[in-house]
């Protein structure tokens, strides 16, 4: 809070809305829309690789919110002033940072990826940027930031030592499918029990869900995709390619608020849409795509 404190005092209005800029590259919708690119456009491989890590990360860091339910840092200290603007899009605790693991788990990657060097710390300071950003905008405190950071990096790190191995596995699809559900069962399991012990709140549990629903619909969506499909994303040009990724990214957003409509705003409903839509991503858009792309 000290540091924070200091943050504070140096605040002007310019860099409030630098700052503000800079954190959204850490929100989900801006990763997704990454994995989508690459998925559908690009490197289908690396985007597993990205999906992997990041769902596995997102596990860990919900869990670990839930357990330790550290508030916020105005509600740990009432006289200190977060900046207004980043307030609607911190929900949930406090410990560990999303925003840092949704940027690390992105940019970090791509450093290990990239060939130059003036890209390597191009990256790194992309992540590092937004962990600064929600320590300066009075989000999270420096433990927040680094913890979550930190592990986002080491999971990274363990999955790109395996990448060739989960690229090329063929006889364990279902058994690594499988695994990524039982964490996203284990995370929504948990959430209930703490929930239904009133140990947090319905929003805190609501969280979990959806990122139970997610690494669950990205799992199965694997699993049928290397078993059934075998998409190929470079069989367009580069204005096919454009087109692609458009035109799913209008249908992922029209069948997201479908299955809003349809199922309404329960802990469950959520928890189902958000299923449904990763498995709309990594499956079956492909699958449409595949069969009608010559039409």
């Amino acid at each position: 809070m000290i540091f924070l404190w200091q943050l504070e005092n140096i605040r002007t209005p310019f860099f409030n809305e630098i700052m503000q800029f800079v954190t959204y590259f850490g929100q989900e919708l801006l990763i997704i829309a990454v994995i989508c690119a690459l998925y559908w456009c690009a490197d289908k491989r690396f985007a597993y690789y990205l999906g992997f890590t990041y769902f596995t990360a997102g596990f860990c860091v919900q869990a670990l919110k839930i357990t330790f339910r550290i508030p916020r840092p105005w509600i740990l200290d009432p006289e200190f002033k977060a900046v207004k603007s980043a307030i609607p899009a911190a929900t949930g605790y406090s410990f560990p940072s999303g925003h840092t693991q949704g940027a690390t788990c992105l940019f970090f990657p791509l450093a290990l990826r990239a060939k130059k060097a003036w890209a390597k710390i191009l990256f790194i300071l992309a992540f590092l940027c937004v962990g600064f950003s929600r320590m300066y905008l009075g989000c999270h405190t420096p433990k927040d930031v680094f913890v979550s950071m930190g592990l986002s990096i080491i999971i990274a790190s363990v999955f790109w030592h395996f990448r060739s191995k989960l690229e090329n596995v063929t006889t364990c699809t279902a058994q690594i499918s499988v695994l990524l559900g039982i964490l996203a069962f284990a995370l929504a399991g948990y959430a209930w029990y703490l929930y239904h012990r009133q140990m947090i709140a319905l929003k805190y549990a609501m969280d979990c869900f959806k990122a139970a629903g997610a690494g669950l619909g990205f799992a199965l969506g694997w699993y049928l995709e290397r078993t059934h499909l075998d998409f190929q994303p470079d069989t367009c040009s580069g204005k096919g390619q454009i087109l692609k990724f458009i035109i799913g990214i209008l249908l992922t957003l029209c069948v997201k608020l479908i299955i809003s409509f349809i199922f309404g705003s329960s802990i469950l409903a959520k928890s189902a849409e958000y299923f449904i839509l990763l498995l709309w991503i990594i499956y079956f858009y492909p699958y449409l795509f595949a069969k009608y792309s010559k039409h």
